[in-house]
């Protein structure tokens, strides 16, 4: 199965993340000049220890019907913070006192944050906002040159007379 692209993983997710009624769903896209290890944070929080893990499972087996593979699960056991690395894109699913304790948010305040409906608008490059190029105009050329009567049609009567008579 061909991976998707890491916008629609990250819209997976986030799916999974509300169908087992995740809170205070944030995603953060991660500034890359600010030396982001990765492209997103999907951020949410689950009420007790049972939920947290419930989500975690959520996005993990979503993910792997799409052909994705967590790199890295930490925090599963304990459920406080459960963190699913995909290498581009990176779940957090806390508890509420450790999303209050570590703020993610506070720490990374440099990244975008997004809501479900513009991660679900293409990105636009940054090359493609430009004007597009102008054609340069070639030079102008000479005017046009009066076509060069023929020899027949500048003779005079006469002289085309003389020629018929001629031949």
């Amino acid at each position: 199965m061909k991976p998707a692209s890491t916008r629609q993983q990250v819209r997976t997710a986030l799916a999974a993340c509300e169908e087992k009624k995740a809170e205070n769903i944030t995603i953060l896209e991660m500034d890359q000049a600010a030396s982001a290890f990765t492209d997103y944070f999907v951020i949410c929080s689950g009420t007790n220890p049972r939920q947290v893990q419930a989500i975690a499972d959520e996005v993990d087996l979503r993910l792997k019907r799409e052909g994705q593979i967590p790199t890295h699960i930490e925090g599963y056991q304990k459920a406080e913070w459960v963190l699913l690395d995909y290498l581009d894109f990176v779940v957090h699913v806390f508890a509420p006192s450790a999303r209050a304790f570590y703020d993610l948010e506070r720490l990374w305040k440099g990244a975008k944050h997004m809501t479900p409906a513009e991660l679900a608008v293409k990105p636009t490059k940054a090359a493609a906002t430009k004007a597009p190029a102008t054609k340069k105009q070639a030079a102008a050329k000479p005017a046009a040159r009066k076509a060069a009567k023929s020899k027949a049609s500048t003779r005079s009567r006469s002289a085309k007379r003389r020629v018929r008579r001629a031949s």
